[in-house]
């Protein structure tokens, strides 16, 4: 069978305690009954109110259609009510709320309950597809809630423990424990940091949104999907980790959104055959294959070949790793940046800026009878590249939408980059839609690093 991720739609939030000290547990094995003892409830306790239940409604729009239609009689049209679970962590008095961007996507009415079953309405501040991240808050009420403060998520080591309290299936307030199983693990295809924290923590359908908490009872990520064979929990779970958060958090409310710095190179990733060409002891980092002028990484003195390693002391295994560490900061601050360069080691003070439109967008909806009919292209910039998820950016135009149905549908699809038209160079919108309006009989296409030719009859 195909293994699949599954995202959990839950509640989680928790906190382990013990009445052994981590010092007496350090020394060896107990030496009595009550020295084996121990238990999660002191934290539970603490951190549990901080938990809630996110209950949405959704109002979709379908279509009746009549089993013998009579001809020319217009089919019914009606409305149906959808409602969902998940969860989501209490992280301001004020009632600020965060949870998974999938738990209310779409909903008209969000509903939280508390975990001494107090209800209120709660109204959406802002939501992050591409980090699966929104932010809500309580309306209706002027009291001071219980939540949970947010830990640096890089203190988090491989083997500590952690709770997770959440609605699996409906099953409220449900705690289970577990470990840190892996940290920075890449798992494509949920959101676009692409980096989490991974626990064997049982985390169901139910948990998307709830919390995942350190021994300390400090928030260190948001459960966010889990990996299965069946739907149901096998021990690899990951959460979204609170340094993400955090930065969701500061952005969010001030009617901002996360926008992950550039750095103004162009990198690939270091195999081991480059390793090797390198000098490196082990293959990782990133190659820098061009410093654009007027960038970034040109003003700090990164040069073409220096293999990006770290940035302010993280380790950069790969391209997962690097948008995340840059999605954690913000435009305009100085960050060092370790690079090997000639075999030793050299620190650049780099100054992140935002992803600058640098060509502009001009965006375009093609029309008209020819293949490219109804899809949307712009101009690729720095800024499109960022907004989009892409691991890099270069010139070029790419499609941005298609419309459903539409005759582009057949052979191109959102994010893929026309590299050229009828065997001839493109190199903007502009030149695009001049050589659509003069016939086209093939075009070039780019997608997920392959370039194929695409030829119409």
């Amino acid at each position: 069978m195909m293994r699949r991720l599954v995202l959990a739609a839950v509640l989680v939030g928790s906190v382990v305690a013990t009445s052994v000290s981590p010092a007496a547990m350090a020394q060896g094995l107990p030496n009595s009954r009550s020295e084996l003892a121990y238990s999660f409830a002191p934290l539970v306790k603490r951190v549990s109110p901080a938990v809630v239940n996110i209950y949405t409604t959704t109002t979709a729009r379908v279509q009746r259609r009549l089993p013998f239609p009579f001809p020319g009689m217009p089919q019914q049209g009606g409305e149906r009510v959808q409602n969902s679970l998940g969860s989501g962590v209490l992280v301001g008095a004020d009632g600020l709320i965060v949870t998974n961007a999938h738990v209310v996507k779409g909903a008209d009415e969000i509903r939280v309950v508390l975990a001494d079953r107090r209800e209120y309405e709660a109204k959406l501040i802002t939501q992050d597809e591409r980090y699966d991240l929104a932010l809500l808050r309580i309306e209706g009420s002027d009291e001071k809630f219980p939540f949970l403060e947010l830990r640096d998520s890089d203190s988090i080591e491989v083997g500590d423990m952690v709770l997770a309290i959440g609605n699996p299936f409906g099953l409220n307030q449900t705690v289970t424990s577990g470990i840190v199983s892996a940290v920075a693990r890449s798992a494509g295809g949920i959101n676009d940091s692409n980096f989490f924290l991974q626990t064997d923590a049982a985390i169901n359908p139910g948990n998307s949104g709830g919390a995942l908490v350190a021994l300390d009872g400090r928030l260190i990520g948001i459960n966010t999907a889990i990996y299965s064979q069946s739907g149901g929990s096998v021990g690899i779970g990951f959460a979204t980790p609170s340094n993400i958060v955090e930065r969701m958090i500061s952005t969010g409310t001030t009617g901002g959104r996360i926008v992950r710095p550039w750095l103004g190179v162009s990198m690939q990733r270091v195999t081991p055959d480059l390793a090797a060409g390198f000098g490196l002891s082990r293959p990782a980092g990133l190659v820098v294959k061009d410093v654009f002028v007027g960038g970034p990484g040109a003003a700090a003195g990164l040069k073409r070949n220096d293999v990006i390693v770290g940035i302010r002391e993280q380790a950069i295994d790969d391209e997962a790793a690097l948008r995340f560490r840059l999605s954690t900061l913000n435009p305009g601050t100085v960050v060092p940046v370790k690079v090997m360069r000639g075999g030793k080691e050299v620190v650049v003070d780099l100054k992140l800026a935002a992803p600058p439109e640098d060509p502009p967008r001009d965006l375009s909806l093609l029309e008209g009878r020819q293949p490219l009919s109804g899809a949307s292209v712009v101009n690729l910039s720095p800024a499109v590249a960022e907004e989009m998820g892409l691991a890099e950016w270069r010139p070029g135009i790419i499609i941005v939408d298609v419309k459903a149905g539409a005759y582009a549908s057949r052979f191109v699809r959102p994010g893929d980059m026309i590299l050229g038209v009828n065997g001839q160079e493109v190199k903007n919108v502009a030149e695009l839609k001049k050589r659509v309006a003069s016939g086209i009989n093939s075009i070039s296409v780019g997608r997920d690093g392959v370039v194929f030719p695409v030829q119409f009859r």
